[in-house]
């Protein structure tokens, strides 16, 4: 493709090849997000994904980074759509374009304004009439953006994604669904080809296999799975049938395996995460890559060609030496098809290891013979056709570990420029260029080898490194695989063809073909790192109350009766704190604080103490208070419950209940418990029918029924399905119960009092039984629990107590903590590193910074233990980061976990402030700074 990218207005999609302005081309993709790296930075990244061998980008478009608010939109500054689509097609990229509405991308609620979760009733990507009228304002946005930078309308985008992974979610009616996003992208004027991808290989419950809408499928394999290869061809089989090439709009981002998608017949390559970047602000996600609980870094980084600051990796020049492959085979490649029962065979290679040989066959003719390493150590290897015939005839082909080769077979060199033909080649060809004099065919290999040429006669050889012997009807060419060597052959008609063979190594490093027909080379430059002492100048820290709002937070809601979510409070992202002055009963000691439904982070103080913080995922969780407290006649205390929203979750997982697509944040409620019931003891216990639940019988037994603690029945039934009975009196001046079944590793129903309170499991094992509870009255408990032998079944706890009412909440996002920091520049003392704040405690730390002397910024780590930090650099949060140390620290995930960017585009002429919240968030020791280490 030239750095213009085509105008032509068609986009073909055929089961053997994807055709742009009547070109037939293999897509090799790199994700590429506007929305996580910063806007001048935007036309670099385009600049390294080109020169890397990639000829096109995929780009997710946020729906709640354009709506922060209902009816509240955005496309200005960082969200300037337009300018990235305009750049891509300056830069000669091809755009698949995936405006959703759900993205995944591990980003805060997968894109979904997290003011529909608030909406009764809505079902989230589904056939839902009230879910598509709000997709509809969201499309009627951003796709008549994208309708004039299709190809043919001055643009480069080829085709544009509905939804996403749809088969990883519980959509009701996947037909139905695709169908109305379908019908609203035609009515926005969408021509070029929608697509919807498959998460899990489920194209019917990803795309509904709607008319009018592409399969695709996304594969995230172990690249040394011996099998991928006959998996990636059944389905590339299954959309041939269907009229479709093999598209695959994401997978793991190693060369390795894209060459084998590619020896499968794929049309699309797109590796996930190419290019690294940034979740600024509050828009990392939480998901399921935990226990199952996790929290997405703000370093969003899985290994790619481009790291999140710009720099590019080894693994990048792959990419280059495949897209050069790509290149040099051009529309032969690009409309190949696979062979289902290739002719050749590995010969003599008993050990696992090796993979293949697959073949495509080349339009025109000639074949590519893809073989493969994945065993992890060098190979050497023969291959061998049914007729007999040997590569190479005597020798090997040498393989080194993770190596997948693209071997030339009865190769036309016509499409060079050159007549004859290559029989055969144990080296790779990466690059040709044909020129009035002749062509040269660059070639890369790991040790010694051969290859062999049908040439007309006559010619001349020339040795220049390289020995040759000529046979009949062409010649034999010897290569050693060290260094670089090369001949000339000159032909009859007066041009000359020129062979080029390098060790890989050097092909990885070449930078192209000179001006005087030789291979240039990148030469490696080091440069003298910057330190800490040029970066920083000083550092000026101020403490602040911990418990009690901060950084010009703003109140959402007075006078409230009872604790609601936030999202139902217009608060999506951020902080927030519920402040009561929590009414106690006389005379009762409260030994902790219940909280219900709460997530992300809760950081509870009662009474201005610092109870602990605690990462409860959705469920409820008891706060002990170190002492209880007692309560005189009409005594109140402040209670205060920071909450900081990480993320909503970017996946739908059952198993937590902030773990839902539609979960809500903040908390639902809270008590101050004044009781707290062990009945782990003296439960009777019967055996259960397989599925019938009594709500009142007896049963068989009565009072002949053993008395065990709860779960400790010995069975021999497995699993043991059992009913558990037990009660328990209550206070008459308690106003709210919740059992807690402590670490249960079973399941359970739990009656109670003859009514149906609901389901228990390891991840939720709270039940708020209050509604079926009558105060001052005896509670009976009848456990239906299905239990596997040898796994225990936990202790029962009941927290009784007073509900909590009363309520103010406050509120701080991105800017009411950057308008905070600012004033923590001014009023800081000094300070110096390593510092400690005690548990529950708080701290604005700031320092004046300068630019890397390259001016490409900074990477900050941080050293340290207890700590949770938000980082504040040119008015933007560029990291939060939660150190190691405490209980309550979750599963940190995504990329680098304990450091962040200062990007140096965010520099100006002087030095810039970076102010950095602190919050000591281990409750049994202070949390420690030791250092913050600035890497350029």
């Amino acid at each position: 493709m030239s750095e213009s990218v085509s105008t032509a207005s068609t986009v073909g999609f055929a089961p053997d090849a994807v055709r742009i302005g009547g070109e037939s081309v293999i897509l090799l993709s790199a994700s590429l997000f506007y929305f996580r790296i910063p806007r001048e930075s935007w036309r670099e990244r385009m600049n390294q994904v080109k020169a890397m061998g990639y000829n096109s980008i995929d780009v997710y478009f946020p729906w709640n980074y354009h709506e922060r608010r209902e009816g509240e939109w955005d496309f200005s500054g960082d969200r300037d759509v337009e300018t990235f689509l305009r750049q891509a097609a300056e830069a000669g990229l091809w755009v698949i374009a995936r405006p959703g509405p759900y993205i995944c991308s591990e980003w805060d609620g997968g894109a979904l304004p997290a003011y529909l979760f608030a909406k009764p009733g809505m079902k989230l990507r589904d056939n839902d009439p009230q879910f598509l009228r709000y997709v509809s304002e969201w499309f009627g946005r951003i796709l008549p953006i994208l309708k004039r930078f299709e190809v043919g309308s001055g643009g480069s985008v080829i085709c544009a994604q509905l939804d996403n992974e749809l088969d990883f979610y519980g959509c009701s009616d996947p037909h139905g669904y695709i169908k109305g996003l379908r019908d609203l992208a035609v009515a926005c004027g969408i021509s070029v080809p929608l697509i919807a991808c498959a998460g899990q290989g489920g194209l019917l419950e990803a795309s509904g296999l709607t008319d009018g809408v592409v399969p695709t499928c996304n594969f995230y394999p172990d690249d040394r799975d011996p099998e991928f290869e006959r998996k990636v061809l059944h389905y590339r089989g299954v959309l041939a049938e269907r009229g479709y090439p093999l598209l695959v709009t994401e997978t793991n981002r190693s060369h390795f395996l894209l060459r084998r998608l590619l020896s499968s017949g794929a049309k699309l390559l797109g590796p996930y995460l190419q290019v690294s970047g940034t979740n600024f602000g509050f828009t990392n996600a939480t998901n399921n890559w935990g226990n199952p609980l996790a929290f997405l870094t703000s370093d969003y980084d899985f290994g790619g060609m481009v790291s999140p600051d710009g720099q590019i990796r080894e693994e990048a020049y792959e990419g280059r030496l495949l897209g050069r492959l790509i290149g040099t085979y051009g529309s032969a490649l690009a409309e190949a098809l696979p062979e289902p029962i290739t002719g050749w065979q590995f010969a003599d290679t008993p050990d696992a290891g090796l993979f293949g040989p697959f073949e495509l066959r080349l339009k025109g003719g000639g074949s590519l013979l893809f073989v493969t390493n994945g065993s992890g150590a060098m190979k050497e290897a023969v291959l061998v056709e049914a007729a007999g015939r040997r590569i190479p005839d005597s020798g090997f082909i040498t393989l080194a570990e993770d190596r997948s080769l693209a071997l030339p077979v009865d190769v036309p060199m016509a499409r060079w420029g050159m007549r004859g033909s290559l029989v055969y080649s144990t080296a790779e060809l990466f690059m040709a260029e044909g020129r009035e004099e002749g062509t040269m065919l660059a070639f890369h290999a790991e040790g010694s080898g051969d290859m062999m040429l049908a040439l007309p006669s006559p010619f001349e050889f020339a040795e220049d490194g390289l020995s040759a012997e000529r046979q009949e009807g062409g010649i034999r060419i010897r290569f050693s695989g060290a260094g670089t060597q090369s001949c000339t052959i000159s032909m009859a008609d007066g041009k000359k063809l020129i062979l080029v063979i390098a060790e890989r190594f050097k092909a990885l490093q070449c930078e192209g073909i000179s001006s005087s027909g030789t291979l240039a080379f990148r030469e490696q430059t080091l440069e003298a790192p910057d330190d800490e002492s040029w970066a920083v100048s000083d550092w000026r820290m101020t403490e602040i109350d911990a418990a009690a709002p901060f950084g010009e937070a703003v109140a959402v809601a007075q006078d409230l009766e009872k604790a609601d979510h936030l999202e139902r409070l217009g608060v999506y992202r951020g902080y927030a704190w519920y402040e009561s002055a929590a009414a106690l009963p006389a005379g009762k000691r409260v030994h902790g604080i219940l909280v219900r439904g709460a997530s992300d982070i809760l950081s509870l103080y009662v009474g201005g103490r610092y109870a602990g913080t605690a990462v409860p995922g959705g469920v409820s969780v008891f706060m002990p208070i170190d002492g209880p407290m007692e309560a005189s006649k009409s005594q109140k205390s402040r209670l205060n419950a920071k909450v900081e929203i990480w993320g909503h979750t970017n996946f739908d997982d059952i198993r937590l209940p902030g773990l839902r697509l539609n979960a809500l944040k903040g908390l639902r409620g809270m008590a101050a418990v004044t009781r707290v019931l062990d009945i782990t003891s003296n439960w009777s216990v019967s055996r259960a029918a397989d599925s019938a639940y009594e709500t009142g019988e007896e049963g068989m037994g009565g009072s002949l029924r053993p008395i065990v603690s709860f779960g400790g029945w010995l069975s021999a039934d497995h699993p043991a399905n059992e009913i558990y009975r037990r009660v328990f009196d209550t206070a008459s001046d308690a106003n709210t119960w919740t059992v807690h079944f402590k670490g249960i590793q079973s399941l359970a129903r739990i009656i109670v009092n003859g009514r149906d309170a609901g389901e228990v499991n390891p991840f939720d094992p709270y039940v708020d039984i209050t509604s079926f509870v009558v105060p001052g009255e005896r509670v009976e408990l009848v456990v239906y629990l299905q239990r596997l032998l040898g796994l225990p079944a936990g202790r029962v706890l009941v927290y009784e107590g007073t509900e909590v009412q009363g309520f103010t909440v406050s509120a701080a996002e991105e800017r009411e903590l950057a308008t905070g920091a600012q004033a923590a520049q001014r009023d800081g003392l000094a300070a110096a590193l390593p510092l400690e704040l005690a548990p529950g405690g708080a701290a604005w730390l700031s320092g004046s910074v300068r630019n890397s002397r390259g001016g490409n910024g900074w990477r900050v780590k941080a050293v340290g233990t207890g700590l949770k930090l938000t980082a504040i650099f040119a008015e933007r949060i560029v990291g939060r980061i939660w150190l190691p140390g405490g209980a309550a620290r979750p599963v940190m995930t995504g990329g680098s976990p304990d450091s962040f960017c200062l990007p140096g585009p965010w520099f100006g002429a002087n030095p810039e402030n970076v102010t950095i919240l602190l919050e000591a968030v281990d409750a049994e020791s202070p949390g420690r700074l030791t250092s913050l280490e600035f890497i350029p």
